[in-house]
């Protein structure tokens, strides 16, 4: 490591640092400025709003991190290009590659930031996210994701709840239906279905269950039935918070399971478990057309240097959303819905490198 090679790695980290820094806190304004109202009308305690904005950080850090690394890359590099510093370096016969060293070994710190930051930090900060606005900012307004969800857990049996909290672990309207076969064997309802984590059970509220006969159905009925069931709690959580809130191990184990139960949203899944691995490597990909881009010192002068670049990263969100969705929505590859962006910006990457060292 030489004097060159320190100051543009402590640059590249300190210029993300200070995005975030600038970034994240105007992001907590608008979203408070949006959400105070219900706050108030809900008396939230105010460290369970700490907790949430602490939350809310490194989840926006998370789905942001592209393009804070790429704007701030963009940032620093064009101001070594307009005060004529990268000239100085190339003209004492420092290659662009050697140049480029620094550039990357800093993407190697922050893809390994980044990788821990999705892998675990990330799903645990969209645990407590999503579980602050369910029970604090939604109310009582009928959610398509905690409402009429309806799952086959295994080749016999399937539940169903008309609304699902996750935060106090309650369902309401419960049902289960056991099938052999075609055949309806019997059905479980309950007004209410309750997960007690002290003792690993369920509490049925106003229990019913119905025995199909071949005569006379056999009926018996509770006010109050703790039991166990072949399911576990994330499977009344909805689809997509469910994938978000999961570590990388759970998420694997999870989708494992989903897939023996024949789960029609396994694309869904596997788009959330791929994308932990594409981000690291998008900034590998996202630093070197950064670098080509900035090195240059043009007419327009910085702003220039931003609007391309700023140009560039919302065509690869774009890119990383469309294909996502398709994923989600359709037969398509979940593999190349997430690593096409990848693919297609690598290539512009090398692209762009081959002519930055001319």
């Amino acid at each position: 490591m030489k004097i060159l090679d320190w100051y543009i790695l402590k640059r590249y980290i300190l210029t993300f640092l200070m995005m975030l820094m600038l970034f994240i806190p105007i992001a907590i304004v608008i979203n408070l400025a949006e959400k105070i109202d219900k706050m108030l009308a809900n008396e939230v305690p105010f460290n369970e709003i700490l907790v949430y904005y602490g939350d809310y950080t490194i989840y926006m850090a998370h789905l942001l991190f592209p393009l804070f690394l790429f704007l701030s890359i963009i940032w620093f590099t064009s101001k070594l290009a307009t005060n004529t510093e990268i000239i100085a370096f190339l003209s004492t016969g420092v290659s662009f590659w050697r140049f480029l060293r620094p550039y990357m070994l800093g993407a190697t710190i922050l893809a390994f930031i980044g990788l821990f930051l999705g892998m675990f930090l990330a799903p645990s900060a969209s645990k407590g996210f999503n579980e602050f606005e369910y029970k604090y900012l939604k109310g009582n307004r009928k959610d398509k994701e905690t409402s009429n969800i309806y799952r086959q857990i295994n080749e016999n049996d399937i539940i169903y709840v008309s609304n699902f909290n996750p935060k106090e672990k309650r369902g309401m309207n419960f049902s289960l239906e056991h099938f052999e076969g075609n055949e309806l064997v019997y059905k479980i309802s309950a007004l209410n279905i309750t997960f007690r984590p002290s003792d690993s059970l369920y509490r049925l509220t106003n229990y019913s269950k119905r025995i199909i006969g071949e005569g006379d159905d056999i009926l018996i009925n509770k006010r109050r039935l703790d039991t166990t069931f072949s399911f576990d709690l994330e499977d009344l959580t909805p689809v997509k918070y469910i994938a978000e809130t999961l570590n990388y191990v759970d998420l694997t184990r999870f989708i494992e399971k989903e897939k023996e139960r024949g789960s029609t949203y396994i694309d869904r899944y596997e788009v959330v478990k791929l994308k932990k691995w594409s981000l690291p490597f998008s900034v590998f990909i996202l630093t070197i057309i950064a670098v080509s881009v900035s090195s240059v010192k043009r007419r327009g002068g910085m702003g220039a240097n931003l609007a391309v670049g700023i140009l560039m990263a919302m065509i690869y969100i774009f890119f990383d959303k469309v294909f996502g969705v398709m994923a989600e929505q359709s037969n398509f590859s979940p593999f190349i819905a997430v690593w096409f962006p990848n693919i297609l910006f690598g290539t512009l990457a090398l692209y762009l490198l081959k002519n930055a060292k001319r």
